[in-house]
């Protein structure tokens, strides 16, 4: 269950989306103070739950990154092809302040459950649609993932290495965008209900999301100028070899990016290097520097590096494992210093409750929407709700 501290306590959501990009916006919507009931359907229900990597939870597996998006929300298994299920679903959302969405363009329509059908019934409702490729134009109904709207949006294509296809982001830059998307979109539209009355559809797209990501080095391009490097070659894009990536003594890695000369200055004194203008400049002359930087790096270890820079401020990191950030001194320093009366990070500290099993909370939902016990028991003999 969702906390009573927060911006958006006493704010009641509906969550009707899957997998990452809804439900990481709805779990923020939670770390604010939100109550986040999550609708499923009485099948298979968010498909995440079963994927692996999986953790043990009350015997049985659970995915992980389910586990985590979903803490302190509820959950309703419902019917809504089902016309029994329609009807429940239109009894229901009046009791809610947003509605989270992330089907294909038109599927609610169909079932007459679409945003303007909706916000016709409740005018103040929030509507958040959350697309691959938006509502409208000619590709609104092609299907997607992350890696493919980076594609799309040019963030793949700026980046390197410069001698062969974009390596693949060990990250969801698209999906997590979107859900921010999704987050400040709820923020501002619950803003202008309290100054209008009104609520509004918000059309967030993961296309869209996508693409600021890679503002700095699509500024040109965006401004209509042509671009100044190659893929893979511009200062923030691998083109230098002061912001770049290199092995350790014990194949470890570091993330040396050391761009301002006061950073610089220390790092080039402390191992004989030159410094000069031309050390932030692409071009040829960056691979005899990248070579004299790798065989600085490969002469220490990972914890020989982190000493080094306990006493240098030079912009350089050890590439942690995930172990190692899960017990990271400063992480787990902001966890605990945080109070809980101001915003919380995404995922900052967990919620109050574990990730809801399918459909755990179905009565205690209707309920509160004011339907009896005798009308819930038939709906769950009829298979409308699980």
């Amino acid at each position: 269950m969702s906390g009573a501290l927060g911006a958006l306590a006493g704010v009641r959501v509906l969550d009707m989306t899957r997998l990452l990009p809804g439900p990481f916006c709805s779990r923020v919507l939670v770390d604010l103070g939100a109550q986040v009931d999550k609708l499923e359907d009485t099948g298979a229900g968010d498909y995440l739950r079963s994927m692996p990597p999986s953790v043990e939870r009350d015997g049985e597996p659970l995915n992980a990154a389910f586990e985590l998006l979903n803490l302190g929300k509820r959950s309703l298994a419902l019917d809504l092809k089902a016309p029994a299920g329609r009807e429940l679903f239109l009894e229901l959302v009046q009791h809610y302040d947003v509605l989270l969405e992330s089907f294909r363009p038109g599927v609610l329509e169909r079932l007459g459950l679409g945003p303007a059908e909706l916000l016709a019934r409740q005018p103040r409702l929030v509507v958040v649609s959350i697309t691959g490729y938006g509502s409208h134009g000619p590709d609104a109904h092609r299907a997607g993932h992350d890696l493919g709207y980076l594609a799309r949006a040019g963030v793949l294509g700026v980046s390197g290495p410069s001698d062969a296809p974009p390596a693949v982001p060990g990250v969801q830059l698209a999906d997590v965008g979107a859900g921010l998307w999704g987050v400040i979109g709820v923020l501002a539209a619950l803003r202008d209900r309290d100054r209008t009355g009104r609520g509004q559809h918000v059309d967030v797209s993961l296309l869209e999301s996508a693409a600021p990501f890679a503002l700095y080095t699509l500024s040109e391009t965006l401004l209509g100028l042509p671009p100044s490097a190659a893929r893979g070659e511009g200062t923030l894009a691998g083109g230098v070899a002061v912001y770049a990536t290199y092995a350790t003594r014990d194949e470890r890695a570091v993330a040396f990016a050391a761009l301002e000369p006061k950073f610089l200055g220390p790092f080039f004194a402390d191992h004989g290097l030159e410094l000069s203008l031309e050390v932030l400049a692409p071009g040829p002359h960056q691979a005899v520097l990248r070579a004299r930087l790798a065989a600085i790096f490969a002469a220490k270890t990972a914890d020989e590096w982190r000493a080094y820079t306990a006493s240098r401020d030079v912009c350089l990191e050890v590439v942690a494992t995930p172990e190692e950030w899960r017990n990271d001194a400063q992480r787990l320093a902001l966890a605990a210093g945080r109070d809980p009366h101001k915003m919380p990070m995404p995922l900052g500290a967990p919620a109050a409750a574990p990730a809801p099993r399918q459909g755990a909370h179905s009565r205690e939902v209707l309920a509160e929407a004011g339907i009896d016990d005798a009308r819930i028991g038939e709906l769950r003999e009829g298979g409308v709700i699980r």
